[in-house]
């Protein structure tokens, strides 16, 4: 049987030994939060061709990717083990392995370590050993400034956690080049002004979550004109910055003007929340998750135009 017994709320499962062993691989690969690992891809694999200023060795890009995806899974993992306590509390988390006890809270962590390990040597061997550091400072970073140091004690856990989310950026130029340029450092703001405007849609969907379990999210001690007013200034930041790239003479004229549109569409966006909210419109009206979605397009064909732009010069 494989469904998840019953429990009472923000109590862990245990007894992972005796779940089938199907679902308990599963469950490791939940630990490393596919889906977010997806984004940070979509961030490296462009800017490899930026670097390259065309095809980038197709293996160095597998083994890119290999290494990153290693280093976020570690990362991830790491995350849920020492969130695995609120994990239990909020609804949007409550079947996590290591809440169901698909996996024991030590197993969770000797995986999470032993990736740490092994993406930074797969990046050192096979990559260089530059990568292999900004690698393993974004692990670091996330596991232990974000989540051990700020997501607990600050409104702006997200916006100095989120470094952790910009460092692809640097790792994709640095595993073409072995070194950083001022490119790679401005997509690098991108991604962390970026970074706010997406999650706090998300937040202010599920701030009653965040609240229960004490984390001070921005829209947990802030109302939703506040958070809506920080998302409309940071989106200005990140589409101001964006542009920077064409003036630095790093693209031709295709990447500013996907860049322009896209931005221009986001803040659209952006301006219609923060409309929505003066209005005092909450529930599924504020219709905060469409901005959500639509930043995962926003980067995907900001950083698309990144990988195409060289092609085009």
């Amino acid at each position: 049987m494989t469904a998840v017994e019953s429990r009472p709320a923000g109590v862990l499962a245990s007894r992972s030994a005796h779940r089938p062993l199907g679902a308990r691989i599963k469950g490791f690969v939940a630990l490393t939060k596919p889906r977010i690992i997806e984004l940070l891809l979509i961030t490296t694999i462009p800017v490899m061709f930026l670097a390259a200023q065309g095809v980038p060795d197709l293996g160095l890009v597998l083994a890119t990717c290999v290494g990153g995806y290693l280093s976020a899974g570690g990362a991830n993992a790491l995350n849920m083990y020492l969130d695995r306590d609120i994990d239990a509390l909020m609804h949007r988390t409550e079947q996590r392995p290591l809440v169901t006890g698909i996996v024991a809270p030590g197993e969770a962590l000797a995986f999470g370590i032993g990736l740490a390990v092994l993406s930074t040597v797969w990046f050192g061997l096979l990559v260089n050993w530059l990568s292999a550091a900004l690698a393993l400072g974004a692990l670091l970073f996330y596991v232990v400034v974000y989540t051990m140091l700020l997501k607990r004690r600050t409104a702006q856990n997200i916006v100095w956690g989120g470094i952790a989310g910009c460092m692809p950026v640097l790792i994709g130029w640095s595993s073409v080049t072995n070194e950083v340029s001022w490119a790679a450092a401005v997509l690098f703001l991108v991604i962390f002004f970026w970074t706010p405007p997406h999650y706090w849609p998300l937040s202010m969907k599920v701030k009653d979550d965040y609240e229960r379990v004490g984390v001070p999210m921005l829209p947990v001690v802030a109302g939703n004109k506040a958070v809506a007013r920080q998302i409309v200034l940071y989106s200005w930041v990140m589409v101001a910055v964006s542009l920077a790239l064409w003036p630095l003479g790093y693209v031709g004229w295709f990447y500013p003007l996907v860049a322009l549109a896209a931005g221009a569409w986001w803040l659209k966006e952006a301006h219609a929340l923060q409309s929505r909210a003066k209005a005092g419109i909450t529930g599924a009206k504020l219709r905060e998750m469409r901005l959500f979605h639509w930043s995962i397009t926003y980067v995907s064909v900001l950083f698309v135009a990144v990988a195409v732009d060289p092609f085009l010069r």
